[in-house]
């Protein structure tokens, strides 16, 4: 089918499609951005770094469950429809955002806060597994042949700008709770992290409206009145030898690398400017929104760039660049927010507290804490905190960290410079990746077989890296750049089965 559609109405599925899908991808983002509160709201306090690794595992479940939302809602997708499939997935997963925000904490109710979480982060790992593949299909099927990247491309924004989004209302409800920004970050740590939870409930709202009135796919609804579309889409798509070889192909050549890099660029980023750098909660999440905003076009440029040379060599070096230039990039990023190599300006030091505690476990010991907030030459200021531990024979030791880093002006642009680099990396390779997969099978399997290969490559290794790449750190503690292997080891990987076996010219007719 070579008919395309009207420019108007091509562009009507395009805006209908990506406010649901930017709707689901906000609603899923919030809880990874909020990781490091909801740590201390759900889990027991005590030990920080245990309760952000459950939190990021709690997280990284909702990524596991969408290879299973695939095949449950692919199958739907591909008996009665792409419209009402991916408006049930828009549904579930807008409940199950709103009743997060509406859990009570450990604190009152114990164990039972973590699970009812993990419980809702599963529900919305399922309602995303079925949303991206009919989004992209949907999209797909209303465009011209020959320009399918290029419009597919404008979903594959919706992934990145709904984290965007997300970033953008926590900053905003964090500023505006108190006239005093001290009083109002802590009310949002308290009890006001919850209402981006609540907002979701209205956009979703929004959202509903648009879908519901959205007609069929024009290809799917040629193949229903043929009375062509698949009896069995789970038994066609895997049970067949040749079908289930392009599924193994596209997971293993192209989305299981894709999946890395893109929680390497985006989500490990941000947590790594923030848990191993240090640099204070805002900034952290101001850079990241900056590299956004400058990068996001690109998803277009390399959608449109792919109908013109073909989808493989663009997304295979988008990872070959990753892979080779992480550790690089990510040591220029501890650089900037390293004490070392800075100036203080001593008459600015401030001293913010003083306090001496006994040491837990350890009768007759004391710490002496004192906390100050160090100016330095090139605008940065960073809060000092040293702890001068006296034992019983009094002796002591003497511990200095830094924390809470506001880099100064130079340092911040070049790290938004190195996190647009990054986020440049994802768009390499998943600009081109709706079409690629659209493109590898039959329009009467095709909800199934795509939604599969991506969600096990985006879900699963993915969204793992955060948690994976957090642990190893915590296991290599004097190499604070060890969580980048897993990232490259599975892109690497996954860049060589792509160079050997995938095909860089598809027929984009082949499969319609």
């Amino acid at each position: 089918m070579n008919t395309p559609v009207q420019q108007q109405g091509i562009w009507k599925v395009i805006a209908a499609s990506s406010v649901g899908t930017l709707i689901e991808w906000y609603d899923f983002y919030i809880f990874g951005s909020l990781a490091t509160v909801i740590a201390d709201q759900f889990f027991p306090k005590g030990n920080p770094t245990a309760a952000l690794l459950a939190t990021l595992a709690t997280f990284a479940a909702g990524f596991i469950v969408r290879p299973f939302g695939a095949l449950v809602f692919g199958r739907l997708g591909d008996l009665i429809g792409r419209k009402y499939t991916f408006l049930l997935t828009l549904v579930l997963m807008g409940g199950s955002t709103f009743a997060i925000g509406l859990v009570p904490g450990y604190q009152t109710i114990g164990f039972a806060a973590p699970l009812i979480v993990l419980l809702l982060r599963l529900l919305q790992g399922l309602a995303l597994g079925g949303e991206y593949g009919g989004a992209a299909t949907y999209v797909a099927e209303h465009s011209p042949v020959n320009r399918r990247g290029y419009f597919t491309s404008w979903i594959q924004t919706t992934a990145t700008l709904g984290l965007l989004l997300s970033l953008g209302v926590i900053l905003l409800t964090r500023h505006s709770l108190d006239a005093d920004l001290q009083k109002s970050i802590a009310k949002f740590n308290d009890w006001g992290w919850r209402i981006p939870f609540w907002v979701s409930i209205v956009l979703v709202g929004v959202s509903i409206y648009i879908r519901l009135k959205m007609q069929e796919s024009p290809l799917f609804t040629k193949l229903k009145l043929e009375c062509k579309t698949s009896k069995n889409p789970l038994k066609e798509s895997f049970g067949n030898k040749a079908n289930l070889k392009m599924v193994l192909l596209a997971l293993f050549g192209a989305t299981m690398g894709q999946g890395v890099v893109w929680y390497t660029g985006q989500f490990y980023a941000q947590s790594f400017i923030e848990n191993v750098c240090k640099i204070d909660f805002e900034q952290s999440r101001t850079i990241l929104i900056w590299a956004i905003v400058a990068a996001t076009p690109l998803f277009i440029v390399f959608g449109g760039w792919s109908d013109r040379i073909g989808r493989k060599w663009i997304m295979l070096s988008g990872m070959l660049l990753a892979i080779s230039s992480y550790h690089f990039i990510f040591k220029q990023l501890m650089n900037i927010s390293d004490v070392k190599g800075k100036t203080e300006i001593v008459e600015q030091r401030k001293m913010l507290s003083r306090e001496v505690m006994p040491v837990p476990d350890r009768p007759g010991e004391f710490a002496h804490i004192a906390i100050s907030e160090v100016h330095y030459t090139d605008g940065a200021v960073f809060k000092e905190v040293v702890t001068d531990t006296v034992k019983e024979d009094q002796s002591k030791t003497t511990k200095t960290i830094y924390k809470d880093k506001r880099l100064g002006s130079g340092d911040y642009w070049t790290a938004v410079w190195w996190l647009f680099v990054l986020v440049g990396y994802v768009t390499m390779v998943y600009g081109p990746i709706a079409a690629f997969l659209v493109e590898l099978f039959p329009t009467r399997i095709r909800y199934t077989s795509m939604s599969l290969p991506y969600h096990i490559g985006n879900g699963v290794f993915g969204g793992l890296t955060p948690f994976v790449a957090t642990l190893l750190t915590t296991i290599y503690v004097n190499d604070k750049l060890s969580g980048l292997w897993y990232s490259i080891v599975i892109a690497g990987a996954c860049f060589i089965i792509g160079a050997v076996y995938v095909s860089n010219k598809i027929d984009p007719n082949v499969n319609d």
